[in-house]
């Protein structure tokens, strides 16, 4: 199972597609005890892998004390980052402290399309230099890939880029409308442009030896099938079944673009919140609606939840633009 913490809300980018709004540090953001005890609570409660987000998490001043602890709680601490801040110094440091991976995100072989969209000139190059650092001290890296209209062409070059810089894995990351997301909604694939996407992407993992894999578009575990492309996950959507965040402030909602508050931390311990939760339990029961409640690969994909939630209202309502679905509405 995996969590991830949401550790600040302070960021040194600006990304038009941000789902946390992030920019400036929240009041009242969990302290270095909390966290800790936050740590505590997730390994308790069977979690293996812990993912230290944001904002950016290299912003929070004791990131490495709550890095060594999650490794002492045997998880598996792990990063998402926009790159940045990393230095060969940095990235022995973070090695030093337990991290395992670093994911640093890239969304375009241009430079100044990446820039245009993260929205601070220089992203890009110190991206790369910091996949670069973490190259050289040893400390495994991905790189994470936003997929929106503008850079669909181009996913393919952005694997390339990131096995000539030794990255171990490339995620790719379809854009959900939330938090700033929501303001460039129209930039978000529709049916046949988000199956051929996928498809691309599956056929490209059929080529390359790093792994590849869409998130938030768990369509990709039917595709992998249908075209015999080996596939080491068992399930596409994870929210709320093994997998959730806390934000900054303490709030375990069940994925990061599900916007609905199952508890706080501070309120109730997080064992409990995972556990017992409305939600998470209803999430837990794969009943959903429309063409995703009658598909026969519901098991193994799920559906987006939240774009469910964003476009119909419900988040057990049908996955909005997968292609299959409409064809499983139009047999019945």
């Amino acid at each position: 199972m995996i969590v991830s913490w949401n550790t600040t809300n302070a960021c040194n980018l600006k990304c038009r597609h941000c789902y946390r709004d992030a920019g400036a540090k929240a009041e009242e953001e969990l302290s270095t005890a909390e966290g800790l005890a936050l740590i505590d609570g997730i390994a308790g409660a069977g979690f293996k892998i812990m993912i230290f987000s944001g904002g950016e998490p290299l912003l929070r001043p004791d990131i490495h004390t709550l890095v060594r602890h999650a490794a002492q709680r045997g998880l598996r601490p792990v990063f998402g980052t926009n790159g940045t801040l990393i230095d060969v110094k940095e990235a022995a440091r973070l090695k030093e402290s337990g991290a395992m991976a670093m994911g640093i995100s890239l969304d375009s072989v241009s430079p100044e399309k990446h820039d245009g969209f993260r929205g601070v000139p220089g992203a890009w190059q110190r991206a790369v230099e910091g996949m670069e650092a973490c190259r050289k001290a040893g400390l495994p890296f991905q790189l994470h890939t936003t997929v929106v209209d503008w850079n669909a062409d181009e996913i393919e070059d952005i694997t390339d880029l990131a096995i000539k810089a030794g990255a171990a894995a490339h995620h790719f990351f379809f854009l959900v409308p939330t938090g700033r997301g929501a303001n460039i909604e129209g930039q978000s694939l529709r049916e046949d442009r988000y199956e051929e996407i996928l498809e691309r992407i599956m056929r490209k993992q059929g080529r390359v030896d790093i792994e590849l894999k869409p998130t938030c578009a768990p369509q990709f575990m039917r595709i992998a099938r249908q075209l015999g492309v080996p596939t080491r996950f068992s399930r596409g959507c994870l929210a709320g079944t093994a997998y959730c965040i806390v934000s900054p402030v303490g709030n375990v909602q069940p994925c990061a673009y599900l916007d609905i508050k199952a508890g706080n931390v501070r309120e109730r311990s997080f064992g409990d919140i995972w556990r017992d939760n409305p939600v998470f339990n209803r999430l837990r029961t794969m009943e959903y609606g429309g063409g995703c409640g009658l598909c026969q690969y519901k098991k193994i994909c799920g559906g987006c939840r939240a774009r469910a939630l964003y476009y119909h209202g419900d988040y057990m309502a049908e996955e909005p633009w997968c292609l299959f679905r409409s064809s499983v509405v139009s047999r019945q």
